[in-house]
C-alpha cells in the first residue's frame, strides 16, 4: 500500500514537472514570436521618419514629379475607387497599417486635418491599409470609430507600384496625376507640411 501510495506521488510530481515544462516552452515560444513582431516592425519604422535617409529614398519607386501609377482599389464599404478616375480633384494617398503605431498616430488627426479642413472642396484623401485583411481593418474601424473612406491593398499591388518599404506614407498627388510631394513616417511638423502642400495644391488652378 505504502508502495503504491509513493508510485502515485512519483507520477503526479511527473505530471506537474510535465506541465510545467510544456508551459515554460509554451511562453518561451510565445515571446520569441512576440519580439520578432515587434522587431520587425521596429525595423521598417526606424527609417520611415526622416523621409531623407538613403534608405527611405531607395525604397521610394515614385518620385515627385512623377506620374502617379494608375490603380483600382477595393473600399471598405463596398465598391472601388479608381485614381484616374479623381483627376481633377487633388488626391493624398496614404498607405497605413493597423499594427504601425505612427500609421495609427497620422490616422488620428485625419478626421480633423484632412478630412474636416477639405470638405467641399476638389480634394479627395485616399487611406489604403497595406498587407491588411478586411476583417482587420474592420475591427480597428470598429475600435477607433472611424468612418472615413479606407482602400484594402492585401496582397500590396499597389503599394508596391510606389515603394518597397516603409509606412505610413504619403503621396500627394495634383490634378493632372502628378506627385507634387512625397513623405514617409510621422512627425507633427511633417504634417502641417502636408497640410499647407494640399492648401496649395487646392488653390492652384
Amino acid at each position: 500500500m505504502a508502495r503504491k501510495r509513493a508510485n502515485n506521488r512519483m507520477l503526479v510530481i511527473l505530471l506537474v514537472l510535465t506541465a510545467a515544462v510544456c508551459i515554460a516552452l509554451w511562453y518561451a515560444d510565445k515571446v520569441e514570436r512576440e519580439g520578432l513582431a515587434v522587431g520587425a516592425a521596429a525595423t521598417e519604422q526606424s527609417a520611415a521618419p526622416n523621409d531623407e535617409t538613403a534608405e527611405v529614398t531607395a525604397a521610394t519607386l515614385v518620385r515627385e514629379g512623377a506620374e502617379a501609377p494608375d490603380f483600382t482599389v477595393e473600399m471598405i464599404g463596398g465598391g472601388t475607387t479608381t485614381l484616374s478616375d479623381l483627376r481633377g480633384k487633388v488626391v493624398l494617398l496614404n498607405f497605413w497599417a493597423t499594427w504601425c503605431p505612427p500609421c495609427r498616430e497620422e490616422l488620428s488627426h485625419a478626421q480633423r486635418q484632412f478630412v474636416d479642413r477639405f470638405a467641399g472642396r476638389e480634394f479627395v484623401f485616399l487611406p489604403v491599409a497595406r498587407g491588411e485583411t478586411r476583417a482587420a481593418v474592420e475591427a480597428f474601424r470598429a475600435k477607433t470609430g472611424y468612418a472615413f473612406a479606407m482602400g484594402l491593398d492585401p496582397d500590396e499591388t499597389i503599394y508596391k507600384r510606389y515603394a518597397t518599404r516603409f509606412i505610413p506614407r504619403n503621396f500627394l498627388i495634383d490634378r493632372t496625376g502628378r506627385v507634387v510631394k512625397v513623405s514617409a513616417g510621422y512627425e507633427e511638423e511633417e504634417l502641417a507640411a502636408l497640410v499647407q502642400a494640399i492648401e496649395a495644391e487646392i488653390q492652384r488652378k
